[in-house]
């Protein structure tokens, strides 16, 4: 019946919420959508719910955000299946993006402790979602970075300007972005991109470990500075998504961008894509 079916489809879900500490202030946001969490619109949705249901539960203080993949990914990024405008609509496309946007603008300025427990390669939307959270932990061998020029397609105004918030050598981090490039964790933290890496074994304690520093500290007045200091870039990101979506859907339909897409889809299924 139906609840057999509600059932079925609360498994189903790209993302698992965690309590952990005795009180339950924490809570681990597992992303596990085999095989990469590629971030279709289904797991932003996802992840925009879970954080509602821990923004609107008071007995939570802190998230950390990790991957439950069998292999070293936190997520491949956007799904390219969302951006290959022959594979998808006008309508869809807004939606998808209006969804990870008003998902990355309160991430940014929650009230909640954010970590972002990173095991393995994390480009594009994965990185983003990072850069928005208070703390950041990888592990020894992964990759981090806005890679999107090296698909074809640029890289969206306001993640750049995160990445670029984020690096403590502008000049440096501007070139990343220009040639696509993604980094190794030592050199992500070189650049203050990431707080720290230790060992795959080592990555939940390290989160968690961060995580107590931030909950030792007054709630109130530290979640009030944290959206002092962020709201009102996350108010102009969110103000700008519609316009974004407009422009975005048009450059997904130059036909070079076509085509790039199309090639990238032919790699990732070994050929065998219906394009």
């Amino acid at each position: 019946g139906a609840a057999a079916a509600a059932a079925a489809a609360a498994t189903e879900s790209p993302v698992r919420i965690e309590r952990t500490r005795a009180n339950g202030a924490v809570a681990i946001v597992w992303l596990e959508s085999e095989p990469v969490n590629s971030m279709t619109l289904e797991l932003w949705s996802a992840l925009a719910d879970a954080l509602t249901s821990l923004e609107n539960d008071s007995t939570v203080e802190g998230v950390i955000f990790a991957s439950g993949l069998k292999r070293a990914v936190f997520t491949a990024g956007n799904d390219i299946g969302e951006l290959y405008a022959p594979r998808t609509t006008k309508k869809r496309y807004r939606a998808f993006w209006m969804s990870q946007t008003r998902f990355l603008s309160r991430l940014l300025k929650t009230r909640l402790a954010t970590v972002c427990a990173i095991r393995g390669a994390c480009p594009a939307g994965g990185c983003v979602v990072a850069l928005c959270c208070d703390y950041r932990v990888q592990t020894t061998v992964g990759t981090f970075g806005l890679n999107e020029v090296a698909l074809g397609i640029a890289v969206p105004k306001y993640w750049a300007e995160l990445f670029l918030d984020r690096c403590n050598d502008r000049v440096k981090g501007e070139y990343l972005l220009q040639i696509g490039s993604l980094l190794r964790p030592n050199e992500s933290k070189a650049l203050g991109l990431i707080d720290e890496v230790v060992g795959e074994g080592a990555l939940m304690a390290a989160a968690e470990s961060a995580m107590e520093r931030f909950l030792k500290h007054p709630a109130i007045a530290r979640a009030t500075t944290k959206d002092t200091i962020r709201a009102p870039f996350s108010a102009k990101w969110l103000a700008y998504g519609e316009e974004e979506a407009r422009g975005g859907w048009k450059m997904l339909n130059e036909p070079r961008v076509i085509k790039a897409l199309g090639g990238v889809l032919m790699r990732l299924s070994g050929g065998k894509a219906k394009l």
